[in-house]
This record gives C-alpha cells, sequence and structure tokens, in this order.
C-alpha cells in the first residue's frame, strides 16, 4: 500500500495491533492518513522569492556569499525555507528547539529544500515574574513578528518553519506568519513531562503557591525545596494548561501546525517525527503556493477561541489572537469571546483548574480528540496538514474521561468570560473555568496598590483580610507599561489559604492563576479608567455568571473624581518608551499596529 504522507511517499502494509495508548493511537492515526493536498493557492509557477537573490549574472555576488555557507550549484534551484528557532538555553521550554530544527531540516532536504535557520529572541514569563523585567514579556512579541519579518524578507525566503515554544513566542511568531503571508507552519516544543511528590503531580502553579504556604507556615524550608526541585523536571513548556501551552494548542486549530503537535512531549520521539514531517510539508506548500491567507479565515479563529473555551485555556489568548487576526486584516473583539464563551461548555480541566496535566490530555488523544468530542462546535476549515477539521476529528481516538462530552461539562459556558461595567468599561477578562462556585458573585471592599510588589507583601504579611479585592493598577500596556504578567499575588492569595478574596487589575495573569483574578480591565489606569479612581474602602460587585464588575459608589461621586484625577507619568527610555507611546488598549490585544 502506497501512502501519501506529508508529502513524502511512503510503502507500507497497515496492521493494526492492539492499542493500548493515546500516543500508540496517534501513530496509527498518522501513518493511515493519505494527506489529500487542498490545492486552493496561487498558480504552481517556476518563479520563487529567492529567485530575486540567487537567478542572473547581475546576482553573482549574492550567489557566492551563498555558497559560502555551503550551497550547491543545483541547489540554487531549490526552494530556500526559513528556519525561525528560538532555541536558547535559559528557557526551558526551548532547551530541545536545536534538536526539533535539526529534523525539521532533515525534513526539508528530503523533500527538496534548501534549509536556513536563524535564530529568535525568547523571555521566560516565570524567570521574569515578580520583578521588573516582566515588563518586557509582552512587548516581546511586537520584537520578535519585525524580526522574524525583516529576516524573512530580506533574504527572500520560499517559506517559514517556525520553531518555537512558550507565552510570546509563538504569539510572535504568528503574528509574522500572517504578516508575510507566504508558506509557513509552526512547529511547537511541546509540553514538560511532570514529577509527582508524596504521589500528587508537581506543577509550576503548585510551586509558586507553595510560596504562600511557607509564608504562612504550612511548609517549612525542606518541603519549599522539594517544590523547587521537581516543578520544572525536564525541557518543556510548563506541564500545566498555561500561556505556551494554551497558545500550542490554539495554533494547531488555527491550522497551523500539523495534528499531535501541540501535546506531543518535548524530548519525544513523536515530536522529532512531526517536526521531520512539518519540514517535508512546508516544501510543498512553497511547490503548491499554498499561504496562511489562502486557508485561514475568521472562522479558523472562532474555532481557536471555540477550544479556548472548551479547554479553559489562558486569558492571555484574548490579547494574542486579536493582535494575530490583526495581522490578517481582521478583527476581533471581546464581544467574539463573550458570545462564544456562552455558547460553548467547557468540557476539559487541566492545571491550575485540576491536577491533570498536558500530558493527561496527550494521553487522552490530544486536541484532535477534542475537536471529535465537540466537531459540532468547529467550522470545517482547511489546516496547514492538508485536512479539514473534520478530517481530523474523524480519525482520531478519544481515550478516558479527561474529555468530557458536550452533555456533561465542567461548566455550561467557557472556561473564560469577558466582563464588562462602569469599572471596566472596554472590558475585563477572568479564567471562569478556573474560578469555584462559591466566588463566582462576590462583592467586597478595595484594597487599592500600585505596584505587584506592594501587594505581595501586604498579603504575605497579612494585611489582606477575606473579602477584599485587592486592587493593583498602573500595570496596564502603557501604564507598566508592558502589562505585567502577575502570578506571584495570586499564587500567594491561594497559597495563604484566603477563600474569599479576589484581585482586579489593568494588568494581565500567568495561565497558572486560578480564583477570582480579573485583569485587562480597560480602559487601565494610565488612560484614566475608572479603575484610576478606585479608593481604599470602596465597595466592588463581581458577578461573573452576569459577565459584570462594578465599583459601587454614586455617579456624582465617581465624575468628582475623574475631574481631579492627574495621570501619574513615569520616566522612561529605550525599548519600553517607545511601547508605551505606541501600544493600544489590552481590548485590542496589546498590540502597536
Amino acid at each position: 500500500m502506497c501512502l501519501k504522507f506529508f508529502g513524502a511517499n511512503i510503502s507500507t502494509a497497515i496492521i493494526r495491533p492492539p492499542i493500548s495508548s493515546a500516543i500508540q493511537v496517534n501513530q496509527y492515526i498518522m501513518a493511515e492518513i493519505k494527506v489529500q493536498i487542498f490545492i486552493s493557492g496561487s498558480p504552481e509557477s517556476n518563479f520563487m522569492r529567492s529567485d530575486e537573490v540567487k537567478k542572473g549574472f547581475e546576482r553573482m555576488p549574492n550567489r557566492a556569499l551563498l555558497k559560502a555557507l555551503g550551497v550547491l550549484d543545483d541547489e540554487m534551484d531549490r526552494p530556500f525555507i526559513g528556519i525561525a528557532n528560538s532555541f536558547n538555553t535559559i528557557i526551558p521550554g526551548h532547551m530541545a528547539l536545536r534538536r526539533i530544527a535539526e529534523y525539521v531540516k532533515y525534513g526539508i532536504y528530503s523533500a527538496g529544500g534548501v534549509p536556513f535557520e536563524f535564530g529568535v529572541i525568547g523571555i521566560c514569563d516565570g524567570i521574569a515574574m515578580g520583578h521588573e523585567g516582566m515588563r518586557y514579556a509582552l512587548p516581546s512579541r511586537e520584537l520578535i513578528a519585525d524580526s522574524v519579518e525583516v529576516m524573512v524578507e530580506a533574504h527572500r525566503l520560499d517559506g517559514i518553519v517556525f520553531v518555537g515554544s512558550c507565552d510570546k513566542i509563538v504569539p510572535g511568531m504568528l503574528m509574522s506568519a500572517m504578516r508575510l503571508d507566504i508558506p509557513a507552519i509552526v512547529v511547537t516544543g511541546g509540553p514538560m513531562i511532570p514529577e509527582k511528590y508524596m504521589g500528587e503531580t508537581v506543577t509550576l502553579s503548585m510551586a509558586f503557591e507553595a510560596v504562600g504556604k511557607f509564608g504562612k507556615g504550612e511548609i517549612d524550608e525542606e518541603e519549599l525545596k522539594f517544590y523547587e526541585n521537581l516543578c520544572a523536571p525536564s525541557c518543556g513548556s510548563c506541564q500545566g494548561l498555561y500561556t505556551a501551552n494554551t497558545m500550542a494548542c490554539l495554533t494547531e486549530v488555527l491550522g497551523l501546525s500539523l495534528p499531535y503537535c501541540a501535546t506531543s512531549p518535548c524530548g519525544s520521539s513523536q515530536k522529532l517525527r512531526i517536526a521531520k514531517e512539518s519540514g517535508r510539508r512546508i516544501v510543498e506548500l512553497v511547490e503548491k503556493g499554498i499561504k496562511p491567507s489562502d486557508f485561514i479565515t475568521e472562522n479558523s479563529f472562532r474555532n481557536a477561541i471555540t477550544l479556548d473555551m472548551l479547554i479553559g485555556g489562558s486569558t492571555n489568548t484574548v490579547l494574542h489572537l486579536p493582535a494575530i487576526a490583526r495581522e490578517l486584516g481582521m478583527e476581533i473583539s471581546l464581544l467574539e469571546f463573550d458570545r462564544i464563551s456562552r455558547e460553548t461548555p467547557h468540557i476539559v480541566s487541566l492545571d491550575p483548574a485540576s491536577r491533570y496535566t498536558m500530558k493527561d490530555l496527550h494521553e487522552a488523544g490530544g486536541i484532535p480528540a477534542i475537536l471529535k468530542t465537540a466537531r459540532e462546535k468547529f467550522s470545517n476549515e482547511k489546516t496547514v496538514s492538508g485536512y479539514t477539521v473534520y478530517e481530523i476529528a474523524e480519525r482520531a481516538w478519544v481515550h478516558g474521561s479527561l474529555i468530557r462530552p458536550l452533555s456533561s461539562p465542567h461548566h455550561p459556558s467557557g472556561g473564560i468570560a469577558i466582563l464588562f461595567g462602569n469599572l471596566a468599561e472596554k472590558g475585563a477578562v477572568v479564567k471562569s473555568g478556573a474560578v469555584s462556585e462559591d466566588m463566582m458573585k462576590f462583592n467586597g471592599n478595595a484594597r487599592v496598590f500600585e505596584s505587584e510588589e506592594d501587594a505581595v507583601n501586604a498579603i504575605l504579611n497579612g494585611g489582606i483580610e477575606e473579602g477584599d479585592v485587592v486592587v493593583i493598577r498602573y500595570v496596564g500596556p502603557k501604564g507598566a507599561p508592558g502589562m505585567p504578567e502577575m502570578l506571584y499575588p495570586t499564587s500567594a492569595i491561594a497559597g495563604m489559604g484566603y477563600e474569599r478574596v479576589a484581585l482586579v487589575t489593568d494588568g494581565r495573569f500567568s495561565g497558572a492563576t486560578r480564583g477570582p483574578a480579573i485583569g485587562h480591565v480597560s480602559p487601565e489606569a494610565m488612560d484614566g479608567g475608572v479603575i484610576a479612581l478606585v479608593k481604599d474602602g470602596d465597595p466592588i460587585s463581581i458577578d461573573i455568571p452576569e459577565r459584570s464588575i462594578n465599583l459601587l459608589i454614586g455617579e456624582e461621586e465617581l465624575l468628582d473624581r475623574k475631574e481631579r484625577w492627574v495621570r501619574k507619568e513615569k520616566p522612561l527610555k529605550g525599548y519600553l518608551a517607545r511601547y508605551s507611546s505606541l501600544v493600544r488598549g489590552a481590548e485590542h490585544g496589546a498590540s502597536m499596529r
């Protein structure tokens, strides 16, 4: 039997042995798929973008420089494929990317292309957390998109494979993929495999919460050290459904990664095979002239939002998806997130909402299994694999009970909710899938802080009481600037054992955040939003089911405070000064376009 397998002819006899795990299932699914290449791109042509740097007598000096790299004469007629690799030795999710990129190269070579690899910056949000460095994390997304654009356009590459992982790197890569609109495919690095401590799976979110437990005296230094040594045991993006893994999942459903790419673990042989197949596939995409705009539609983005709601992903996706869509000339409003959330049940609960991790989701069948379970919620869009969403779903297997049926969800609406009210006239975001039922509706009194550090100190030193609403402001896109992610205060609240404390901010949260943490409050304090007018003791009402958040003071008092408000300017320099002057509000994805 001869199969067309993402651009490679494979002669094989299919024999299906007993299925014992989802990883085996995934292998058989991939082995049996006959790829149906959709030809919806530009007509095939002998002309390639790279001909601009390698064809004709006047390009002899250009060819000489290419030959300095080892390019042969006969390779001058082949597609030139870029590999944008965010490998570095400071982010655990990136440690294995050098090897993954090598397998991408093998695939490109075997399909007749010539690979050229270049580096992409990356920030580890976990290492940057809780200090001035976090102000640079979200702005790095724009730098990543710009730098990839510069490299690809300057060297006239015909196609691009993105090899990356983690919170802002993958969104930045996706932004550049849409902006460049040349054949592109993404290989995400894969999640960590978690360790266990005293029979319990240990994740990064538990480590942050352990800080609060230590501050409360519930654990000693020795136990704190156990968490320190076990919470990040290997390469890969952190184990739970935090921003990195959420974005990997959304990339797969958006249609820019091959099936099972998002959940296949870092360091696994399956990840390497996917990398090699992605290398083969990009050459075929170039030959057929298939680019992102040929198959990614507004419904593709709706599919990504739908998956986000089904799995209860990171609230940071509400920043990233609009910014990515804008690069293709599409606008996604917060109202669209809210509409889809109301129509979509929450059927998968992973850390931090539960103790299940990405490893468990992979063994349950990965993203294709979710597509199969909730097929009616998705539009049948094309993907970079050559398959439509429904065709991928048809070939999937679902294992165990981790992925619930639509008729028996964890929550009847999606895992992310968009709130509006006088405290957030342009919207705010909460990971509702990680909020306990008794905190879905909450009235409390404001405790106002103008820095994350002051808030954390108050939480750890007993300065917060049950019934308080911790308000952290002037940490939005312009105000910080950079809209820092704040896992320390939310984890400190959980670790200190507070059960009836909420947090409201114009900043943002890690995907590892759980509890009633409302972020992205817009307009932000720096723009004179109502959050800038809150005073200690003010009553605040939060109603997640009704999608509302309000400051409960009289209209006359509110108007008086607005009239007396004075913007708090911060001395800035370098990139953050430029970012602050150009960035749009969180309701627009905090992008610079």
